[in-house]
């Protein structure tokens, strides 16, 4: 199954685009914000912001902070080159380098997801024995 471009209207602007999966944001928005993409990215490179925090690159630049967050998830920015650079958790909001969710948040969501398997399966084993039919002899 082939996918197949969706017109949405644009976030950050309003207008209509066709959403292909590539952008999340119309063809102008896309070159804005790559263009403020190559601004923080020349403020990275030197050596005294290589340490720069979310904030400090919000106030110097004054990119949205949402962006950056968005360019962190994307994998643009990579916090093992800038090490102070993170996005939220989803679930708890603790600074994260590794996607949406923190560590935390992952083990306890594959914790709770193992609880529940394992409750499935007994549920299913236990349908299965009250499903046995068994049989009198007959004289």
């Amino acid at each position: 199954m082939r996918n197949e471009p969706e017109i949405k209207n644009c976030p950050s602007c309003g207008n209509f685009f066709n959403a292909t999966g590539v952008n999340d944001v119309c063809y102008q928005c896309s070159q804005k914000e790559e263009k403020r993409f190559e601004e923080v990215s020349r403020y990275l490179r030197r050596r005294e912001n290589r340490a720069a925090t979310v904030e400090k690159i919000v106030k110097d630049t004054g990119v949205e902070q949402d962006l950056l967050y968005k360019w962190v998830r994307k994998g643009r920015l990579q916090p093992t080159l800038f090490p102070n650079i993170g996005a939220p958790c989803e679930r708890c909001g603790e600074l994260t380098t590794n996607g949406q969710l923190c560590k935390s948040c992952m083990k306890d969501i594959r914790s709770d997801l193992t609880k529940f398997e394992a409750a499935e399966e007994f549920k299913d084993a236990l349908d299965r024995s009250e499903q046995r039919t068994y049989f009198s002899k007959r004289k």
